[in-house]
């Protein structure tokens, strides 16, 4: 596989467990003491881990690629967790604010 490809794919994993350590702080926000919870302990085990990876992914993908990448996923990933998981509903504006953030992701792809 091409490691440009491969560093693509390993930004888009990241970005879901990234989500994944999202979840988890949010399940921690909801307690009193949410600095002192379960959730928080691995939701900042989770985020910390991914640091192994980026130095791979930096390696064959410029900064401003990786940026748009993971944060578009992010964006995505963390929408359909909040819309799925907590009920979130989202407003018109909302929706095509997450088009747009797909959109800059293609022409990103497609001019790079």
């Amino acid at each position: 596989m091409d490691s440009k490809i491969a560093a693509v794919l390993v930004t888009i994993a990241f970005s879901a467990f990234g989500v994944l350590g999202d979840y988890f702080l949010k399940l921690a926000s909801e307690n009193e003491h949410s600095l002192r919870s379960p959730s928080f302990v691995i939701g900042f085990v989770v985020y910390a881990s991914t640091a192994f990876g980026w130095v791979f992914v930096m390696k064959y993908l410029k900064l401003g690629t990786i940026g748009v990448l993971y944060s578009v996923s992010m964006i995505v990933l963390l929408t359909a967790v909040g819309v799925v998981f907590f009920q979130e509903s989202l407003s018109p504006y909302e929706i095509a604010g997450v088009i747009m953030a797909i959109a800059s992701l293609c022409l990103m792809v497609r001019f790079a």
